[in-house]
């Protein structure tokens, strides 16, 4: 099976924090795999940074990574669509599973599998362009067919963008405020038709306003798209997450250390009752 055929298929305390928990409608127990990730393993040289990462992403879920800084949440995320490939002497070990299809098999086009899995980064980089051409630029780009303009609104709309910029398209991006510039930078993402989108804290360098309307969009869009968010604001991964992993450290006697993932579970789980004193020190402040 390739990468295409599946296109084709698949279109600050506990008790604070326990508040504000979205509540998951059912278990995530036969639900729809999008990625399965097995033994997963990132080496930057001679630089162990996560190892033995095994967890299922479903379908039509907004997924949560949390954890300390320097744990592997980032790198986990950038696994799953290849843009580790970016960074000179990264080795990526195991398997990342996409529908079935290994994203790191020798069939796989990296270009396509970035098409499919989009990524929106912690702060807004829109390009020097029009608002337009922002939006315009991927699909342009890969030749997808389509009235462009259709294109472009669509994806505005979907970003929850397009009443505040439409009779202005053709001014600059750097215009807009953050909180627009990265709605435009999700449009921007969304324009290629991906079936994921991937967030590596997508709210860190909003004001509450602008976070409070990231997070609302990330609710719309869990409908069309799977979403997995990177986040070290635990109170936003107990609102907008039905899954949470916590991803901690693992220290040797050598002094080395590399990130593991501890716990994996839906987020009220995560958040009320982990199985794992590290998670329960980690979500109640007591560390990290």
């Amino acid at each position: 099976m390739t990468l295409e055929t599946v296109a084709s298929d698949s279109k600050a305390a506990s008790m604070d924090i326990s508040a504000s928990i979205k509540p998951v409608d059912q278990s995530a127990t036969g639900q729809e795999v999008v990625f399965s990730t097995r033994d997963l393993s990132v080496t930057y040289g001679s630089t162990l940074a996560l190892a033995g990462v095994n967890l299922d992403i479903y379908k039509n879920r907004i997924t949560a990574m949390i954890g300390p800084s320097g744990c592997g949440k980032s790198t986990f995320i950038r696994c799953l669509n290849r843009m580790n490939d970016l960074v000179p002497g990264v080795k990526v070990g195991g398997q990342v599973l996409y529908h079935g299809v290994d994203l790191y098999g020798s069939d796989a086009d990296p270009v396509e599998v970035r098409r499919r899995i989009g990524m929106v980064f912690q702060r807004p980089n829109p390009f020097p362009k029009s608002i337009y051409d922002n939006v315009a630029f991927a699909p342009k780009k890969l030749g997808l067919s389509g009235n462009m303009d259709e294109r472009v609104e669509r994806a505005l709309r979907g970003a929850a963008l397009w009443d505040e910029v439409k009779d202005r398209l053709k001014r600059s991006a750097l215009s807009l405020s953050g909180g627009q510039q990265q709605r435009l930078c999700i449009a921007r993402a969304i324009a290629v038709e991906p079936d994921v989108i991937l967030l590596d804290e997508p709210a860190s360098a909003l004001d509450p306003i602008s976070t409070s309307a990231i997070e609302d969009l990330m609710h719309d869009l869990k409908t069309e798209y799977t979403l997995v968010i990177v986040t070290h604001n635990m109170q936003q991964a107990a609102r907008v997450a039905e899954m949470t992993a916590f991803f901690s450290l693992d220290l040797h006697d050598d002094g080395t250390r590399n990130g593991i993932l501890v716990e994996y579970a839906a987020t009220d789980k995560i958040f009320t009752s982990p199985s794992d004193e590290r998670t329960e020190g980690y979500v109640t402040g007591r560390f990290g």
